[in-house]
């Protein structure tokens, strides 16, 4: 275990190191809280509010921030573990697995180190961003949140970090230069906010790109986040209309379904802890091959 901790360490300081990385990390968050403060978040209140005439801009906008923040979050879960896997891309291209490989450490604790340091990053940037979103929410929007809907929504976060973590260390695996890697990163930062459904509410998408959204673990990820963060928000703006609740959760992709089936949180668990499991160990095997 003292060798796994000395490893992490070491990556989690080469890659907090790298300012431009952990910047282009956030990047697709950054660009999501661009898109709707500047140009999109206007458009989508104004729709609103024409929909809803009984509620106050300030519902309407509270409704909107919180959808986006959640949407934030959730984006920031999954693309930071990418991020911080730069450490493994540079090992690799560098020549530095040839060092390890004639030093006393084993392979599956190198391994080990890569994950759980991705995992971490994942989870610290995570966090960071969730208290500026939250501290946001409540100086401009007057949100606030007890604190068991920001325990559940960490909860949920964190669970997202490891998988996605998983996920993109299997990934990166079959990467094998720096250049191939920035063209891996810059792929998923662009769609990954259609594929969350965080750059355009799902409703707004053809029903065969919805349901095919709406199937992926991008997407479904994001659905407990955005059921408690909008919980008070939504409840605000609709002034309690079950059919207006109901709609709305649909059309910003608060819930989701494939066909005729629900999307559930207790099955966003269970696919998120078999991204976990099914994912580290397939990684596990490749980067073991990697390094010989």
């Amino acid at each position: 275990m003292k060798t796994v901790g000395t490893l992490m360490s070491r990556n989690l300081r080469l890659f907090f190191r790298d300012r431009m990385g952990v910047f282009f990390s956030l990047l697709s968050a950054l660009i999501l809280f661009l898109l709707y403060t500047l140009f999109l978040g206007s458009n989508q209140i104004d729709n609103l509010q024409q929909s809803f005439p009984a509620a106050t801009r300030e519902d309407v906008k509270g409704f909107v921030d919180t959808w986006m923040f959640a949407g934030i979050v959730g984006i920031t879960s999954i693309t930071t573990g990418l991020g911080a896997l730069n450490v493994f891309v540079e090992d690799s291209s560098s020549g530095r697995f040839r060092d390890f490989l004639v030093s006393p450490i084993r392979r599956e604790t190198l391994i080990v180190g890569y994950l759980l340091s991705a995992a971490v990053v994942a989870l610290i940037m995570t966090t960071v961003v969730l208290i500026i979103s939250l501290a946001y929410l409540y100086v401009v929007d007057g949100v606030s949140f007890d604190a068991g809907a920001i325990a559940a929504v960490y909860g949920f976060l964190a669970l997202s970090c490891v998988a996605f973590a998983a996920l993109s260390a299997f990934a990166v695996s079959f990467v094998r230069s720096a250049g191939a890697y920035s063209a891996l990163s810059t792929i998923v930062g662009t769609i990954l906010g259609f594929l969350a459904g965080a750059y355009i509410p799902v409703g707004a998408l053809p029903e065969g790109v919805r349901t095919a959204v709406s199937a992926l673990p991008f997407m479904q990820a994001a659905l407990p986040i955005r059921q408690e963060m909008t919980a008070d928000s939504l409840q605000a703006l609709t002034s309690g209309q079950p059919e207006a609740a109901t709609e709305l959760q649909e059309t910003f992709g608060i819930t989701a379904a494939v066909g005729d089936w629900a999307v559930t949180n207790t099955y966003v668990v269970f696919i998120l802890a078999a991204m976990i499991v099914v994912f580290t160990l397939l990684a596990a095997v490749q980067i073991r091959r990697r390094i010989g």
